[in-house]
């Protein structure tokens, strides 16, 4: 069949198939044309990587809150957990956000007993989301958010932030703290609908305002070493302060 110029999704629609089939794809270079045979498997993508640093700090980076985040988040709390971990640095800048039962088992993995988050409708019924007391994080945290994190990323940093487990570091977050619903209309167009809002553990709402980090750092790149990043050291300091009380 030939893709050229269909639509992105029929086009993998038309790729996709059972898991240990084969497919050929025809892929053109320049003027070489070439078919390559192609194993059909499932593909989790990659959205926390994590590694330890000096003095024995574990560093989390999580890039969304997709389906397979949880558990890629239980595995790198496990494995730095094991190396020795004295403290911890979680990384959810430029995080769009996700999947609200996801932020909500991942927090439930590190808070205390209580509310993780509560969604309000327009008549002001919440929803509480709760964590249970079978696990919490008992190390010094540090939380890095920038003003591209945004919706579960502010749920996560506005936790920690209302039961002081750890310290958020770098710019406001975005601010949007909504849930929309899209609606399918006759015309195959839809509408997008605001439905309810998100606050925090303390009642505190995110939609406008963001969470403010405890310790304010801008992010100032350097030419010289284009691998620096002054906010990451910004909390390490931060952890550091809090192992060497």
């Amino acid at each position: 069949t030939d893709i050229t110029g269909m639509d992105l999704n029929a086009a993998v629609a038309l790729i996709r198939g059972e898991e240990g089939t084969t497919v050929t794809i025809t892929l053109q270079r320049d003027e070489e044309v070439l078919d390559v045979e192609v194993t059909r498997r499932q593909i989790d993508v990659e959205t926390v990587t994590y590694r330890m640093l000096e003095d024995n700090i574990g560093y989390i980076q999580v890039d969304e809150f997709d389906e397979v985040t949880a558990n890629q988040f239980s595995t790198a709390l496990d494995a730095l957990t094991a190396q020795g971990m004295e403290a911890l640095v979680v990384d959810i800048r430029n995080n769009p956000g996700g999947l609200l039962n996801v932020v909500v088992d991942m927090l439930d993995e590190i808070l205390p007993e209580g509310i993780i988050v509560s969604v309000k409708d327009k008549n002001g019924v919440a929803q509480e989301y709760k964590s249970d007391a079978e696990t919490r994080l008992n190390v010094p945290m540090a939380v890095l958010i920038n003003g591209n994190s945004a919706s579960a990323s502010e749920i996560f940093a506005g936790a920690v932030q209302d039961y002081g487990i750890g310290t958020l570091v770098g710019t406001t977050t975005f601010g949007k703290g909504i849930v929309q619903q899209l609606i399918q209309l006759p015309d195959d167009t839809c509408v997008k609908l605001t439905i309810s809002e998100y606050f925090t553990p303390n009642g505190r709402n995110i939609h406008k305002k963001g969470i403010d980090p405890d310790v304010e750092v801008e992010y100032v790149s350097d030419e010289e070493n284009p691998d620096a990043d002054n906010q990451l050291d910004a909390a390490l300091e931060e952890v550091m302060k809090k192992l060497n009380q």
